[in-house]
C-alpha cells in the first residue's frame, strides 16, 4: 500500500476501491410521521411506479461510468415507505439493476416496510423479486405510544407485520424507538419484551430525538428526562445481550450472521451509488472521494431531464472526520490499516487527535485496532468533534440509507 507524507496530508492515494453498494430511495409514504425528517412525502393517489422505475434506471445508467468493473456487494430500498410499491415495481426496478451491474451472489437486498402496508401475499411477492431482507418500522407494540408518534398501524398491526414477514424471510429487522412521549422505564421494557419475543434476527434500537423541520420541533411533546433515557437504553443493552445478541454498532443488534451488510458498508467507509429522490452516494477514485446527490421534491425529479443536484469532491481534510463519524460507531472499532485504505491518508496524519481522544478515555487502541471506549460511545459527539476542532457544531447523528442514513 501506497504511503503519504505526513506534511502532504492533502493528497490521496487509494491503492484500492473499497466494496460499492447501492441505496434506492422511494419517497411515499401513506402519513408524514411528525418526527421524521427524512426525505419522505405523502403520497396523493396512486403512485407513479412505472415511471419512477424508469427514472431510477436512468440515474444509475448516469453513473456507471464511474463504476466499471465494480459490483454491488449490497442494494437497499428505503424511504418512505418502499413497500408501498407492488412487487411487480420492485421487481422491475431489481432486474433492471441486475441488467445493468453485476453484483455479489450473496449480494444482500433489504426492503423497509411498514406494519400498516404490507401483507403476507405481499412479502412473498417481494421475496420472489429478489429481495432478501425485510426491514420493519414497528417503533412500538403499544398503541398509545404509536399514537404519540403518529404512526398509522396499531400494535396488533405491527405483530401480524412482523409474523408474516418471518414467515418469508429468514432475515428480519425489526426497528424500535425509546424515550418517546410520556414512556417510562417499564413500558420501554415491555416493548423490548415484545420485540424479543418476535424472535426477529436484527434489531435496530434508537432513542427519540427531535430534528428541526419536523413537526415535532415545531411542537415539541414532552419527552422523558435525559437519566431516564440513559436508563433506557441500558436496559437495552442488557436485555438484548442476555438474548445472545451482539451489539455491534451504536443502534444495530444481531443474532450472529445476521448483521446488515449494507449498513456496515456504510461504517466502514464503503462506496455507495444513491438513486432516487434525494438520494445521496459516495465513489471512490484512486486520486479522490467524490459524493453526489440527486434532485430532492419527487415531482422535480421526475420531471427532470437530468436528477443529479450535486456532484462535488470530498476537500481531503475532510476526509478523516468523515471517516471517524462512520466507523467509530462500531462497537468493535475498526483495524488500524482500514484508515488508510478508505481515505487515501496515513493514519498519523490524525496522530494528534487520536492521542487527544486517548487522552480523554474516549478512544483505545493497540497495532492492530482502534475502537470507542464505553465514556466514547457514552459521549460520540464529543469524540468527534476532537477530529473537526472548530467545525464541531457540524456533527450530527448518522442515520444510513443513503446518509442522509439509517441503520436498518
Amino acid at each position: 500500500m501506497p504511503t503519504i507524507a505526513v506534511e502532504r496530508p492533502g493528497r490521496v492515494e487509494l491503492a484500492t476501491l473499497p466494496p460499492l453498494a447501492l441505496y434506492v430511495h422511494i419517497p411515499w409514504c401513506v402519513r408524514k410521521c411528525p418526527y421524521c425528517d427524512f426525505n419522505s412525502h405523502e403520497r396523493g393517489g396512486a403512485l407513479p411506479e412505472q415511471e419512477y422505475v424508469a427514472k431510477l434506471l436512468a440515474d444509475l445508467e448516469a453513473l456507471l461510468p464511474s463504476v466499471w468493473g465494480r459490483r454491488l456487494v449490497s442494494i437497499f430500498i428505503g424511504g418512505g415507505t418502499p413497500s408501498l410499491f407492488s412487487p411487480d415495481a420492485i421487481d422491475a426496478l431489481l432486474s433492471g439493476v441486475r441488467a445493468r451491474m453485476p453484483a455479489a451472489p450473496i449480494a444482500e437486498i433489504t426492503l423497509e416496510a411498514n406494519p400498516g402496508t404490507v401483507e403476507a401475499a405481499r412479502f412473498r411477492g417481494f421475496r420472489g423479486a429478489g429481495v432478501d431482507r425485510i426491514s420493519l418500522g414497528v417503533q412500538s407494540f403499544d398503541d398509545a405510544m404509536l399514537a404519540a408518534l403518529g404512526r398509522i398501524h396499531s400494535a396488533a398491526e405491527a405483530r401480524r407485520g412482523v409474523e408474516a414477514a418471518l414467515a418469508s424471510f429468514d432475515n428480519v429487522n425489526l426497528d424500535l424507538m425509546y424515550g418517546l412521549p410520556g414512556q417510562t422505564l417499564d413500558m420501554a421494557q415491555s416493548d423490548l419484551r415484545a420485540a424479543l419475543a418476535t424472535g426477529v434476527p436484527h434489531l435496530s434500537a434508537y432513542q427519540l430525538t427531535i430534528e428541526p423541520n419536523t413537526a415535532f420541533y415545531s411542537r415539541p411533546p414532552p419527552l422523558p428526562e435525559h437519566d431516564a433515557c440513559a436508563d433506557m437504553q441500558l436496559a437495552v443493552e442488557e436485555a438484548l445481550a442476555g438474548a445472545g445478541y451482539e451489539h455491534y454498532e451504536t443502534s444495530a443488534f444481531a443474532r450472529p450472521g445476521h448483521r446488515c451488510k449494507h449498513n456496515l458498508n456504510y461504517w466502514e467507509f464503503g462506496d455507495y451509488l444513491g438513486i432516487g429522490a434525494g438520494a445521496h452516494g459516495k465513489v471512490s477514485f484512486p486520486d479522490r472521494v467524490t459524493r453526489h446527490e440527486r434532485i430532492k421534491q419527487p415531482r422535480d425529479y421526475l420531471a427532470s431531464q437530468s436528477t443529479l443536484s450535486k456532484e462535488a469532491t470530498v476537500d481531503p481534510h475532510e476526509l478523516p472526520f468523515e471517516f471517524m463519524l462512520n466507523a467509530l460507531r462500531l462497537i468493535d472499532g475498526f483495524p488500524l490499516a482500514l484508515f488508510q485504505e478508505r481515505t487515501g491518508l496515513p493514519l498519523a496524519a490524525v496522530e494528534r487527535q487520536l492521542a487527544e481522544a486517548e487522552r480523554k478515555g474516549l478512544i483505545e487502541r493497540d497495532w492492530r485496532r482502534l475502537r470507542p471506549t464505553e465514556r466514547g460511545r457514552l459521549f460520540l459527539n464529543e469524540l468527534l468533534g476532537i477530529f473537526v476542532g472548530e467545525s464541531a457544531a457540524r456533527i450530527s447523528t448518522v442515520r444510513v440509507a443513503g446518509p442522509a442514513t439509517r441503520t436498518a
